[in-house]
């Protein structure tokens, strides 16, 4: 029986095709994660807690008679998974829930969250809870993605360190508030992860870790038991190394088939690709160095030239209005929808689904942070202005009630004029890109697929892919034929062999 595999470039699939001829048990696929995670995990910073090794020995082995006997909850039964630390486990799982705040590494939960609960029944085995940006970026201006008052910093296993006075999202920053899920899956910690996404969350930093993800339409899934921080923007949703993965997740996550007949060919994809020299990230979010920018475009025109040629519909270059736009009566609506949401439903509904928590309000938790600073507010971080924001927030329900139908309108508006005016069914961008903006305010799905890794330090960089409203399938799709025909084989970390 083969006790071992590349932890790298194993999938899902894979590990199901070898639990199902007999030659591996989920014990010992467990046992070569923890393995992995007990030699790089230090260094990388990617888990805010695992799981004991008693309850996963005691999943795994469960699920193991379970599959002898006959009896399969489905095509990812006793596949190991991590999860960003936003998702409630009860405490049976031998794991908290903190949203990387320290004020709540006590709480305790007796009932597991419903995405939780649902890959629970689907036979997952949750290896641990990953680190995130505090609160998904919800508690000071320009923190660094990946960083949380319980977890440190979750550094990318691509480049190993963060570059000094490194911007938001410079190139050697893992990027994005889902980072501690990106980069275990990318360490080969988990051949699967969840994460969630608000605005970006979920795809730019599955792009830094060369993986294939998914932010399915918002307002779908049931986010009972789970840190959001809005209803508005937030979707979970999974990440990969390939599109089969991702696609089995999916499924397992929105409760129907995304398969099709054409999951391997063109037919039925039209996709319009925006101008790389346009769509990409403002240089005081992501410095640029002497190649970086041009190799990006360079593989990202490859692809379009690769797209054509492979006999897909493509458009190029396309115009989409930029997210200067995505306004409502000339003025901003993200942040105060954010805020309000945050303040008056997100908030309360996650600490509300905690048996015992040191915290149960807004106020509570900057009271909190302020009694703790060092623990809570450590250097560099040491403010929290963006809480404060939201708890001094005086918007009326009606207020924002207005904005969230405008900028919905807004959002819809202007990529439905691309969809309808190109006769495209996806919108494509560099992973960079702030595409996911337009994709938050319409609620439309995202996705995203590796395309190259830079020369400069070795920064994996991808596509960021939208559909309409509930197309996830074709954005399977093109995951799948993209994969198959197109992709070359997705980097992997040198320094977690």
């Amino acid at each position: 029986m083969a006790h071992h595999f590349d932890v790298f470039t194993t999938n899902a699939v894979d590990l199901q095709n070898l639990l199902q001829a007999n030659k591996i048990t989920s014990v010992q696929i467990v046992d070569v994660y923890l393995a992995q995670i007990s030699r790089h995990e230090p260094r990388l910073d990617a888990f805010i807690c695992l799981a004991p090794i008693d309850v996963l020995n005691a999943t795994a082995t469960l699920l193991d008679q379970e599959r002898l006997q006959g009896r399969s909850r489905g095509p990812l039964h006793g596949i190991p998974i991590v999860l960003k630390d936003c998702f409630i486990t009860a405490s049976t799982l031998g794991m908290g829930t903190t949203a990387g705040a320290a004020a709540l590494v006590n709480a305790k939960a007796s009932v597991n969250g419903a995405v939780v609960q649902r890959l629970l029944d689907a036979g997952l085995i949750i290896v641990g809870k990953t680190n995130m940006t505090e609160f998904a970026g919800m508690k000071t201006d320009m923190v660094m993605p990946g960083w949380s008052a319980v977890g440190g910093q979750t550094l990318s296993p691509y480049v190993a360190r963060l570059e000094p006075n490194e911007t938001m999202l410079g190139h050697s920053a893992p990027g994005g508030s889902s980072t501690g899920s990106a980069v275990a899956v990318a360490a080969g910690f988990s051949p699967l992860a969840m994460g969630t996404e608000t605005i970006g969350s979920i795809v730019t930093p599955a792009t830094r870790a060369a993986l294939y993800a998914l932010k399915p339409t918002v307002g779908v899934q049931d986010t009972a038991g789970m840190y959001t921080m809005t209803d508005f923007f937030d979707s979970p949703g999974p990440m990969a190394k390939c599109a089969a993965d991702v696609l089995l997740l999916a499924e397992t996550l929105l409760g129907r088939s995304l398969r099709s007949p054409d999951l391997q060919t063109w037919e039925g994809l039209s996709a319009a690709f925006l101008d790389p020299r346009v769509w990409k990230m403002a240089e005081p979010m992501c410095r640029q160095f002497e190649g970086t920018a041009e190799q990006m475009e360079q593989d990202y025109e490859t692809v379009v030239h690769k797209l054509k040629a492979q006999g897909c519909s493509v458009k190029y270059p396309v115009n989409l209005e930029d997210t200067g736009a995505l306004t409502v009566d000339g003025g901003q609506a993200i942040m105060p929808i954010a805020f309000w949401e945050f303040k008056n439903v997100c908030l309360p509904r996650f600490l509300g689904a905690f048996d015992e928590s040191p915290i149960r309000s807004l106020a509570d938790l900057v009271g909190y942070n302020e009694q703790h600073r060092d623990r809570c507010l450590p250097p560099p971080f040491t403010e929290q202005t963006d809480l404060i924001e939201a708890l001094n927030n005086d918007n009326t329900a009606e207020h924002i009630a207005k904005l969230k139908g405008e900028l919905r309108a807004v959002g819809k508006r202007i990529l439905d004029h691309v969809f309808d005016g190109e006769g495209v069914n996806l919108i494509i961008a560099p992973g960079d890109a702030p595409l996911c903006v337009h994709a938050a305010a319409a609620g439309y799905p995202v996705a995203t697929v590796p395309v190259g890794q830079l020369k400069y330090n070795g920064r994996p960089f991808g596509l960021c892919l939208v559909a309409r409203e509930n197309d996830e399938e074709r954005l399977l799709r093109f995951m799948t034929a993209y994969e198959t025909f197109v992709a070359e084989p997705r980097a992997v970390p040198t320094g977690c062999s």
